[in-house]
């Protein structure tokens, strides 16, 4: 089970959540309250263990600009929001040429009823046949905030969509776990991921060590049950 810390604003966050088992931990270059500048991930990074994904959230960037703060701020892994762009992820491989990892996010529209089963299951089939990325991040998305809004999507609708999208893509999940339910839902969509961001906080953009501790301790419990 992979599991991502996302969301992180300080050097002591990423350093616990590395130190408590988590395999990537995420830092937000796009618009949100936890947003933070390459300068200050560029301060925190090089003190991560070399095993631990750092990883970038981005919306709406070109490739270059993306590759630059990637540069700057010592990321091996980024995350694009802002829907299924493919000659941006064609871009991105070229200029990364294989040292860093993409992730492509999907938003289940929680408002939108069916309507995001099929559109999460169209984009899943776009994205297998290109052949150009294998991990895709399913969040949830309420009115105009993406991600980090602590509202699950229909796990129970997902669950048909999520088994369909083929050996290929590496799904995972996040939107509204805490370490109360991902347990559950690992052990109702069976991710090959979970990532987690406001459901391991104290206050918005700072973490809290037991709500880490807990996640990380369930969600491993829950993936070794389930095998």
């Amino acid at each position: 089970m992979w599991i991502k810390i996302c969301a992180n604003t300080t050097l002591d966050d990423a350093q616990l959540a590395a130190q408590l088992g988590a395999d990537a931990v995420g830092f937000v270059f796009a618009p949100s309250a936890r947003r933070v500048t390459p300068a200050e991930v560029a301060r925190i990074t090089p003190h991560l263990p070399a095993n631990v994904e750092r990883v970038g959230v981005f919306h709406a960037l070109d490739a270059h600009e993306i590759a630059h703060i990637a540069q700057e701020a010592g990321l091996n892994a980024v995350q694009l929001h802002g829907g299924v762009r493919l000659a941006l992820i064609r871009q991105l491989h070229k200029i990364f040429s294989g040292k860093i990892k993409l992730i492509q996010t999907l938003h289940w529209h929680v408002d939108a009823g069916e309507a995001s089963a099929v559109a999460i299951a169209q984009h899943l089939r776009e994205i297998a046949a290109s052949g150009l990325i294998d991990r895709v991040l399913i969040d949830s998305k309420v009115g105009a905030a993406s991600g980090g809004t602590g509202i699950s999507f229909d796990w129970n609708a997902a669950r048909t969509v999520l088994a369909e999208a083929g050996p290929g893509l590496r799904i995972i999940v996040a939107g509204g776990l805490r370490p109360q339910n991902v347990a559950q839902a690992i052990q109702g969509l069976n991710p090959w991921g979970v990532d987690v961001a406001s459901g391991v906080e104290s206050i918005p953009g700072r973490k809290s060590p037991e709500k880490l501790a807990a996640f990380i301790h369930n969600a491993r419990k829950a993936k070794t049950s389930a095998s």
